[in-house]
């Protein structure tokens, strides 16, 4: 089985070549982009399964960067940056980022996000898993598709593995902290809001409206539960 593709973006060239370095040893296939432009180059050559990209670049930002790549394909993006304000990371979740890591940050850290994120990308492949169907919805986890009335949603990579996380427990309550272990499949050390605002994008996308949600259901103090038929809901309008 081939070795998945990583490509690193960022225009320090000392943190450039320290990640480059650091993945290459676990056999991962690199390349690096000190820009925007260098990084859409090869991205369309290289075809990369993951892009560590950073948030400030010379000639464009990480989230224009990242929406570019993500309306090309499902690949994963692992946002790289400075900034710590929770509305920067909550603009780079929305964006399509599944994951978040801060500088400074250890390397080792930085390889344990990035071979879950890749893992997830592996698991899926897995015949066994079932399709699961709500309704007019089928989520698909071969194809990785979900329908609703035979319209095709779009999903991130981590909103199509979390709605069908939720989906195949029904009624089950999950806390956000077993959500990120779950679905993210390690020890998530951030803001656990990331699960609201993925959440929020999910609800949006397949029922349109987020605010008064008729599948995926808050349970306050709690988390998170998947109900297709819920005749009292625990929900209160929400802004996620």
């Amino acid at each position: 089985m081939a070795s998945a593709k990583i490509l690193v973006v960022d225009d320090d060239p000392a943190i450039r070549n320290l990640i480059h370095r650091f993945l290459s040893k676990q056999d991962y296939q690199m390349e690096s982009a000190e820009d925007g432009k260098k990084a859409l180059e090869l991205f369309e050559q290289f075809n990369p399964d993951l892009v560590i990209l950073d948030v400030n670049l010379p000639d464009t930002t990480g989230y224009q960067l990242c929406q570019a790549m993500q309306k090309r394909t499902g690949v994963f993006v692992l946002m790289l940056t400075s900034r710590t304000d929770e509305a920067d990371k909550i603009r780079g979740f929305n964006l399509g980022a599944d994951d978040y890591i801060t500088k400074p940050f250890s390397l080792v850290e930085l390889g344990a996000r990035v071979g879950a994120l890749l893992k997830r990308q592996r698991v899926v492949q897995v015949a066994e898993q079932p399709s699961v169907d709500f309704g007019t919805m089928s989520i698909d986890p071969v194809r990785r598709e979900v329908t609703i009335s035979a319209r095709p949603i779009l999903l991130t990579a981590l909103e199509f593995d979390l709605l069908y996380f939720l989906a195949s427990h029904p009624g089950r309550v999950w806390r956000r902290s077993e959500l990120l272990q779950e679905v993210w499949d390690y020890d998530y050390v951030g803001d656990q809001r990331v699960v609201d605002v993925h959440i929020g994008q999910i609800r949006r996308k397949i029922e349109g409206d987020g605010i008064y949600p008729k599948l995926i259901h808050t349970v306050r103090g709690v988390g998170y539960k998947f109900e297709a038929h819920s005749g009292d809901s625990e929900d209160a309008p929400e802004e996620i």
